[in-house]
């Protein structure tokens, strides 16, 4: 398309190259080049057959269907329901004849009826209806029960007291950011579309993964998730002058901090088309987590993680919880358990509802302290996001807490081993109750041999 003003408005030929001056009265022109309704212009690109409109024969000098022999004189709809009638050899042959007929015999629902017909298959259809899904529809009347709680603000007190174990949306501390201010899909685009960022398994530059996320019809669409974007985009994290964004104030430290350097990956930065989103995980290395979201908004599916309840309708969960197998598509699982989820106590409700930026951290706090040690030492080959450098991550956040924090590792590793010796009692209660209490135990304990047991 040429420029165009006010006073002389163009359009240019796609053909030709030559500007086409529109009439002043922005009355409706239409050709196979473009279209222009009011002050709209609309590129229509050339057929690939360079079929045009009927209206054009009227000022052409040959219409190629006077060729086409005794089909000359059908209407055209007339001529594609006798081809809808042919078998695969005669319509291959009549689209021989000439080029008319080649252009009539070239109609994909034609294809679709010889080589289809009609195929029945859950295999084949599922995909596309999960990819084709209004989600919508399953956001609505969630059960109060299930309701997520939105506060304003939490005070660092709070949090640790009434709110560490419990889902909340916080509606306040996001909207002082600069980022939340600031960004959106276009203004990102024009900053940092040259940069690359991860997409699940691929590196795009970003103006690449939005193409892609503007434009898909993916069951379970790429999701950008990329954990060096603040480096990348040069951002200023943390609460003072020209910060982009900074943590809410009411998760208090994390104590992952001590490890400086060396701590595992922490923040990413989230970008995703309508029914993208995160299957059913938990955060890594025994973490907490937050999710600011910038633009779009989104689903969130939550169910609780004490390891004696069931796992979530349709998910299945390896004995040591390090493997989690669910639905291909969060469509896929919205359609086949979505609603027994609701009727299943302490059922919480993460899927993009529409195209969506976001950043999520992830943090230790004190409340989680104890747990974060516990899977450090008890989970190693769970472990995750540390640079390759680090063979102990558990010996050396020990070492970083005993040096910064040492009152507070002290009250944490006594915690832990208080909750291990009332396992290991409950254990031998229910040995004494099963008559079992004589018999010598050698070999089996949920926590090793009592007082020779290292602490975590």
């Amino acid at each position: 398309m040429g420029s165009h003003s006010t006073e002389n408005p163009a359009l240019r030929c796609a053909e030709t190259d030559d500007l086409v001056p529109l009439p002043n009265d922005r009355q409706a022109i239409k050709s196979e080049f473009y279209t222009i309704e009011d002050n709209n212009y609309t590129m229509i690109p050339v057929h690939p057959l360079d079929i045009k409109p009927l209206g054009n024969a009227f000022t052409e000098d040959e219409n190629i269907k006077t060729k086409a022999g005794v089909f000359a004189l059908l209407p055209d709809e007339l001529i594609t329901q006798i081809m809808e009638s042919l078998d695969l050899i005669i319509l291959l042959r009549l689209g021989c004849t000439c080029k008319a007929l080649y252009a009539f015999s070239r109609q994909e629902d034609l294809w679709k009826i010889l080589f289809l017909g009609n195929l029945f298959s859950d295999a084949l259809h599922r995909p596309f209806l999960c990819a084709h899904t209004s989600l919508e529809p399953y956001t609505r009347t969630i059960p109060l029960a299930n309701d997520i709680p939105r506060i304003p603000n939490l005070s660092a007190e709070a949090f640790a007291n009434r709110w560490a174990d419990k889902p909340f949306i916080l509606t306040d501390p996001v909207r002082q950011w600069p980022v939340y201010q600031q960004w959106s899909t276009s203004v990102l685009l024009e900053k940092y579309g040259e940069l690359t960022f991860r997409a699940e398994a691929v590196d795009w530059p970003l103006k690449v993964y939005v193409d892609y996320m503007l434009d898909n019809s993916d069951e379970s669409p790429l999701y950008l998730f990329d954990r060096s974007f603040a480096e990348k985009m040069d951002l200023n994290v943390g609460k003072h002058d020209g910060s982009h964004y900074w943590p809410p104030e009411c998760f208090g430290e994390d104590l992952f901090d001590v490890l400086e350097d060396q701590r595992p990956d922490r923040r990413w930065l989230i970008v995703g088309p309508e029914r993208s989103g995160s299957t059913f995980h938990k955060d890594p290395n025994a973490t907490s987590a937050w999710n600011a979201v910038l633009s779009g908004s989104k689903y969130w599916i939550m169910f609780p993680t004490n390891p004696s309840d069931p796992p979530p309708p349709g998910v299945y969960v390896s004995k040591d919880q390090s493997e989690v197998t669910s639905p291909l598509s969060i469509a896929e699982w919205l359609l086949g358990f979505h609603a027994e989820a609701r009727r299943t106590r302490g059922c919480r409700e993460v899927v993009n509802l529409s195209p969506s930026i976001a950043i999520t951290q992830n943090f230790v706090p004190r409340a989680h302290l104890a747990n974060a040690l516990a899977f450090l030492k008890d989970k190693p080959d769970q472990v995750s996001g540390f640079n390759g450098d680090v063979k102990n991550p558990y010996f050396l956040f020990v070492s970083k807490l005993k040096e910064k924090q040492p009152e507070l590792l002290h009250e944490c590793l006594a915690e832990i081993e208080k909750l291990r010796r009332g396992k290991k009692r409950r254990w031998e209660d229910l040995i004494a109750a099963d008559g079992l209490d004589g018999c010598e135990s050698t070999g089996f304990s949920f926590f090793g041999d009592g007082e020779k047991e290292d602490v975590p």
